[in-house]
């Protein structure tokens, strides 16, 4: 009985023929040894090389799916050659994979408050000092530059989601390059991932020292700044857990203090309408297509630090990972341009081009008074502190991914045994910071720049990946 499965396929059970061949008992197990079907060659065909095999053959059939030796076989039709004996049976000994260097104690341990907090901090803290020189570059069109910056966020979103969901592995760009393009690219990706990570932690802590000592004078900046990144680098140890933490509450003060702001400023704004309304009869700078160009390049940098929430999409929670993306895309993009009106809404624009570093503070001392700009100086240093954090947690995402993949030095990945954690790499990052540190002789002004232009390429590789 044969029933067609098209036409040059049938499956007939041959056995049942009476032209099926009576296999011979000797020299094998069933007759194993007695050859069924010769192939061009010559050569006996084995049932480890036949699948199937048209009965007939026409002008137009498909090639056949019987390779021997490379060669297409065209037969008429095949039989069951029988089971293959025990004793020729061949099995492949792998070797034992090493389960220490595959064990990470922190997957999906973050869930969306924890993981929102991490990357929020860092995004959130390109604000402190964006606002002032966008508005001395832009004018009055410093608004609109920071709403076409969320919106081209908002399209990197999507980018880092597809990324994210095709490839949840740490190392952001360069996991998504090594799948997509070539190693060079992919290297050139994790080369200026490293180098961002560095020139956040060195800057943050900087700035972070810096507006600590407009709060207590004595203190001082060159040593505060080495010692907080050795306090954060043990805090890392400890775990991202441990982190995270911090960074929750760190965020969480932030955005209660830049809404508050926001609110305290806008009611001043509104009081003193003249203020605002001078600055709008400013004239630009440039043209108004030259300021609006600038002004986007320069608002680009205050939404540094949304790739972070890719280089550690280990640890987040099954799910996780879009609504980071989605709230700190919110947050930017509600929150940077209302600052941005409020600064205008307060400080005349000669004041915020004197005081573009710290802006904010400026405009908290102008609308609430003394003690609520030293409230808003004392959340800037909080927030470049969690900024700090989480570049040491991003660097360890990334320095991980690379020595599984070999690209570092396989004695990154050895584990403490009290925390479970890769302890080396943040002792190497700590020991990397501090030098470059000592070298600039504490003037990181230069290294800002250094990062600007390593978030830029990062960005765009994203793109071409």
């Amino acid at each position: 009985m044969a029933t067609g499965l098209d036409d040059n396929f049938v499956t007939t059970d041959y056995r049942q023929m009476a032209s099926y061949p009576v296999r011979s008992a000797g020299g094998g197990y069933g007759g194993e040894d007695v050859p069924l079907i010769s192939g061009q060659n010559g050569a006996p065909v084995t049932f480890t090389q036949i699948e199937h095999v048209p009965t007939q053959s026409i002008g137009n059939h498909q090639p056949s799916l019987i390779h021997i030796d490379g060669k297409d076989v065209d037969v008429p039709k095949y039989e069951f050659p029988g089971w293959v004996p025990p004793t020729e049976l061949k099995l492949e000994t792998l070797e034992a994979v090493d389960k220490k260097s595959l064990h990470h104690p922190s997957r999906g341990v973050l869930g969306e408050i924890y993981a929102t907090a991490i990357a929020g901090n860092d995004v959130t803290s390109s604000v402190l000092y964006i606002v002032g020189v966008t508005s001395t570059l832009a004018g009055q069109l410093s608004p609109i530059c920071m709403l076409l910056a969320g919106c081209v966020l908002y399209l990197f979103k999507a980018i880092f989601g597809e990324a994210g969901s095709a490839i949840p592995l740490n190392g952001g760009a360069y996991s998504l390059l090594l799948n997509t393009t070539t190693k060079p690219l992919a290297a050139l990706a994790a080369c200026l991932t490293l180098l961002s990570y560095v020139a956040t932690a060195v800057v943050s802590a900087t700035e972070c020292m810096t507006y600590a000592s407009n709060l207590v004078p004595e203190l001082d900046v060159y040593w505060g700044t080495i010692i907080l990144l050795a306090l954060v680098c043990i805090l890392c140890i400890l775990g991202i857990t441990e982190c995270a933490f911090l960074a929750v509450g760190v965020f969480i003060v932030h955005i209660a203090s830049m809404c508050f702001l926001i609110a305290v400023a806008a009611t001043f704004m509104v009081q003193n309408p003249e203020i605002i309304a001078a600055n709008l009869r400013e004239p630009l700078k440039y043209d108004w297509p030259l300021s609006l160009i600038f002004g986007f390049c320069v608002a680009l940098l205050g939404v540094t630090g949304y790739e972070t929430s890719v280089n550690y999409i280990e640890e987040q929670q099954k799910g996780v990972f879009f609504k980071t993306l989605f709230n700190t895309w919110l947050i930017v993009f509600l929150m940077n341009p209302a600052l941005s009106i409020v600064c205008m809404g307060v400080l005349d624009l000669n004041t915020i081009e004197s005081h573009h570093r710290d802006v904010l503070a400026k405009v908290a001392y102008d609308a609430g008074g003394k003690y609520f700009g030293l409230w808003i100086a004392a959340d800037a240093c909080t927030v470049l502190l969690g900024s700090l954090i989480t570049a040491f947690v991003g660097m360890t995402g990334v320095a991980r991914r690379l020595a599984l993949d070999r690209c570092l030095p396989q004695f990154l990945l050895a584990e403490n045994r009290w925390r479970r954690t890769n302890h080396l790499i943040p002792l190497t990052f700590f020991v990397i910071c501090t030098l470059l540190f000592v070298l600039l002789n504490g003037s990181v002004r230069s290294l800002a720049n250094v990062y600007s232009l390593a978030f830029l390429c990062v960005m765009s590789l994203y793109a071409i990946g």
